[in-house]
């Protein structure tokens, strides 16, 4: 908590674990209920420092009457969950993560609250905490009331409450829920259902003056804290300070990236090439924002099926396939976030009502997934040039985005002070890329330190036999050229050993 204030965590690698406390692990010995906060704080820890997590992030944790919710109705804002036990308890979770380095993240729903009688509904007798307009007031989809975001003492009420958790639970991010919904007046709004506002205009405008009061009130309040918008539109700025126009937060979950690299990768790789801008597109807008790039849990229910499951092909493909989507994901730049059970190939999409599939990991081919995602953590920590551009524009550069044909891409990273380099190969179909050829600009040796290919991973094999010698063979408008193997379905990386 002391190094965060000193030492923003936007300067360091942020790689975040998603879980909902309900479902991650259940208690074989109690009927598969609940465990407690006490007993799922060691489980947790060991597992998430194991991985080589730097953060958790915990679907909401504050008090809701409905499982199906997710948490996201929440009823008792001051709170935690009683379902797993008592409040000491939950600090007792965040201490021990604390201890072994690992930040929490809570997620935070100052969009909309439930009608249940016994939350906030008619508190007094009077529609206090939400719009009494019904056209600002109720969320039709969702069956929720909308906060007045331009009462003060609402703004009071929810500002106070994420100072509460920062104080009395010492959490070390909000990532705040449907920030979309709070932004836009006519959101789900059909024509006739919306008003607009005296500008004549969609935008709520108290709303928007409540997010920047949030964020502006928590960092001064608590410096290094991380606040987290997942913001699904085009508003611009919301990473920006609101000094110069912007939202105030940290972090933006970068959801165009994730829908354009989920279609990409559900398509057969022989069709791969005429959807090539799906895969290239997120670097034109990366450095608009401060961006996360997010395989959450909404990513894996409601029929959209698991992540392995997104894969084309055969078994043995999907894995392959998998192992090029992580590979590709810590590759890019951005902060980084999975959703538990993506880390080991789960079959099945999530199911709140009971553990995840922990038995996969007796499975050799889901053991390996997780020891790619744990070395690709390893990676995205221990090599400056993995992360410390992440958030800049002058640590990224195509060597080239244009081979659709062949659907490969490759790109360099650099270190902040120039001294490390990381070369980048993905070739996204099944086919050997043999006597490749890619631009490199310094001559020397390339040691190969990661191949999803790797027989350790459950590959075929492939690939560069530890790594390679540069050639003075210009390429891509680069001095020198690696003459590279790719292997099929594969991620080669390369770093510079001078």
């Amino acid at each position: 908590m002391q190094n965060r204030a000193k030492d923003h965590p936007l300067a360091h690698p942020i790689s975040v674990y998603e879980i909902h406390l309900g479902s991650w692990m259940r208690d074989e010995k109690n009927g598969w209920g609940f465990m407690d906060y006490r007993e799922l704080a060691g489980k947790l820890v060991s597992y998430v420092k194991y991985m080589g997590y730097t953060h958790v992030e915990l679907l909401p944790v504050m008090e809701h009457p409905l499982d199906e919710s997710w948490g996201y109705q929440v009823v008792n804002y001051y709170a935690p969950t009683s379902r797993f036990g008592d409040p000491e308890g939950f600090m007792y979770l965040v201490d021990l993560c604390h201890q072994h380095g690992i930040g929490v993240i809570l997620d935070w729903v100052p969009a909309h609250f439930p009608k249940d009688s016994y939350g906030l509904v008619d508190f007094d007798g009077r529609q206090i905490y939400a719009y009494e307009n019904w056209k600002k007031g109720e969320h039709r989809d969702w069956g929720t009331l909308v906060f007045d975001y331009g009462k003060r003492e609402v703004q009071n009420f929810l500002i106070s409450n994420a100072l509460f958790w920062m104080d009395k639970y010492h959490v070390d991010g909000l990532r705040v829920d449907a920030v979309a919904s709070i932004l836009y007046l006519d959101y789900s709004r059909k024509p006739g259902e919306w008003e607009p506002n005296v500008y004549g205009g969609r935008e709520n405008l108290e709303a928007v003056a409540f997010l920047k009061k949030f964020n502006e009130v928590v960092h001064a309040r608590y410096p290094g804290i991380l606040t987290i918008a997942e913001e699904s539109t085009a508003w611009p700025n919301v990473t920006r300070p609101t000094f110069s126009g912007g939202l105030g937060f940290d972090l933006k979950w970068n959801m165009g990236w994730m829908h354009d690299t989920l279609e990409y990768f559900s398509k057969d790789p022989v069709y791969r090439k005429f959807h090539h801008g799906n895969l290239t597109f997120s670097m034109w807008y990366q450095h608009s924002e401060n961006f996360v790039l997010p395989i959450s849990h909404d990513e894996v229910v409601h029929g959209k099926g698991s992540l392995i499951g997104k894969m084309p092909g055969d078994d043995m493909q999907k894995f392959a396939n998998l192992r090029l989507f992580l590979g590709y994901m810590f590759a890019h730049p951005g902060k980084k976030l999975l959703f538990m059970g993506n880390d080991f190939a789960q079959w099945s999409e999530w199911n709140l009502h009971q553990s995840i599939d922990w038995h996969f990991l007796q499975f050799s081919r889901h053991r390996r997934i997780n020891q790619v995602v744990k070395d690709l953590n390893r990676l995205y920590r221990d090599y400056p040039a993995f992360h410390e551009g992440d958030l800049t524009t002058d640590g990224f550069e195509w060597i080239d985005f244009s081979d659709e044909m062949n659907s490969v891409i490759s790109f360099l990273r650099w270190s902040r002070d120039r001294k490390q380099l990381l070369i980048f190969t993905f070739n996204m179909t099944p086919v050997i890329r043999e006597n490749y050829r890619i631009g490199v600009p310094w001559h020397g040796f390339y040691k190969e330190i990661f191949n999803s290919e790797a027989f350790d991973y459950g590959g075929c094999g492939l690939g560069n036999q530890g790594g390679i010698h540069s050639e003075n063979i210009p390429m891509h408008k680069r001095p020198h050229s690696l003459n590279c193997q790719l292997p099929p379905l594969g991620v080669n990386i390369f770093c510079f050993c001078p």
